[in-house]
């Protein structure tokens, strides 16, 4: 049963989202939740039939065909187009023309899903609750898998979205492009969305690893989209785009059958896909072209030296120097710490002891597994005591795991 409803599964993991944005944009954000579920409702009669009849020849024309229905129909019955959208739409324009079905071509789905990411991308609405809508209404996830991504439950994650559809509300956003004066600002917001959903994926403390990949390639998908576009086609798009793909092209030699994490240092370089690495120099050599110098920038460009496997002077001195400038420009204690792991490659672990104790990141496991690592061949007692912290601080059994191997090695 479960392989033939993958399929249709996929189907609406590619289609929910187009579907909803175009109906949204027919007929505005205030009826959202009437666009979703017109559009489950067509995936709910596709398993009907298509569980009878057969999948059809054109699986994704067949459920256009049939949302388009559907929508004339709801609309109609209950009157929220003449009561309610079409008083909006006269008040803006002179109309009297029947009810438009949803335009399901090529262009308009684009046009709709890039007004709908810069809708939801609004400030009005808390990031965490952008991240959720994201991943509802423009990757098609289901109410399950974003609890699962958000370690979270159906009730938390359905009460979030319906605090963030009734902002969009009451802050009538509309789906539409900012003004040109705006697009850039408003254009930070989006692509920080993405790199957050990019982020929950890969760093994701959900042991399910095919939701976990599908999280950083839908991050993927909205930063290729943007690409299309005059207006979000910038360097800081393209430098965010290089950035995903340099980490993503890792993912294989990443894990294992068993979920376990494989570290960098113990990764299999010919696993690394070499496609992926060599579309992130392409987007990498297009962020280049601009004056602007944005921590995607350094970010991709230290994710770049990292696709290269060999130790050697020249990449953790690169790494080195890309870190000193992130820092000046997006402070964070990752940043801080991954700064200094780059120090210890290519100084020396005396050099990046002082700089290290000089963090006191006294919660986070990472501070204490890099100061066991900075340890261990001068004083692996000492080692083996932040290794224990770090244990101790440690959110899965995984990375436990992980750190009690380090343990027994050190012992």
């Amino acid at each position: 049963m479960e392989k033939e409803h993958t399929p249709l599964k996929h189907l609406f993991q590619q289609e929910f989202s187009k579907m909803v944005a175009v109906i949204s944009k027919l007929f505005g954000l205030q009826h959202i939740e009437i666009a979703e579920d017109i559009v489950s409702e067509t995936f709910l009669q596709a398993t009907e039939t298509w569980g009878v009849k057969g999948i059809p020849p054109n699986p994704t024309a067949w459920l256009y065909a049939v949302a388009k229905q559907k929508t004339l129909y709801h609309f109609r019955r209950n009157k929220i187009f003449e009561e309610k959208v079409m008083p909006v739409l006269s008040a803006a324009q002179e109309t009297t023309q029947e009810m438009d079905a949803p335009d399901f071509s090529q262009q308009n789905i684009q046009d709709s899903q890039l007004q709908m990411l810069f809708a939801i991308c609004t400030p009005a609405i808390a990031s965490e609750a952008q991240i959720g809508l994201a991943l509802r209404i423009l990757c098609g996830f289901g109410i399950d898998e974003i609890a699962e991504a958000f370690l979270s439950n159906k009730e938390t994650i359905n009460k979030r979205l319906f605090r963030a559809k009734e902002k969009l509300r009451a802050e009538n956003i509309k789906m539409e492009l900012p003004p040109e004066n705006e697009i850039v600002q408003r254009l930070d917001n989006v692509l920080h969305i993405i790199y957050l959903l990019f982020s929950e994926g890969y760093y994701s403390k959900t042991r399910n690893q095919i939701l976990q990949k599908d999280l950083c390639f839908e991050a993927l998908r909205l930063g290729v989209m943007l690409t299309a576009y005059e207006r979000t086609n910038l360097p800081q798009t393209n430098a965010l785009l290089a950035l995903m793909c340099f980490h993503a092209s890792r993912f294989e030699a990443r894990e294992t059958n068993d979920d376990t994490v494989i570290l960098y240092e113990q990764q299999n370089e010919a696993l690394w896909d070499t496609a992926l690495i060599n579309q992130g120099i392409h987007f990498l050599h297009l962020a280049a072209q601009g004056n602007e110098l944005s921590s995607y920038h350094l970010e991709a460009s230290i994710a770049y030296w990292h696709c290269t496997k060999e130790d050697t002077p020249e990449k953790w001195e690169n790494i080195l120097q890309l870190y000193n400038q992130l820092l000046t420009i997006n402070y964070s204690p990752s940043v801080a710490l991954n700064r200094t792991f780059a120090l210890y490659k290519a100084n020396g672990a005396a050099a990046a002891i002082a700089e290290a104790e000089k963090l006191r990141l006294d919660n986070n496991h990472f501070y204490f597994l890099l100061l066991g690592e900075l340890y261990k061949h001068t004083d692996p007692a000492k080692a083996i005591t932040h290794l224990q912290t770090a244990y101790t601080l440690a959110k899965t059994q995984t990375e436990k795991q992980g750190i009690r191997e380090k343990i027994d090695a050190l012992r």
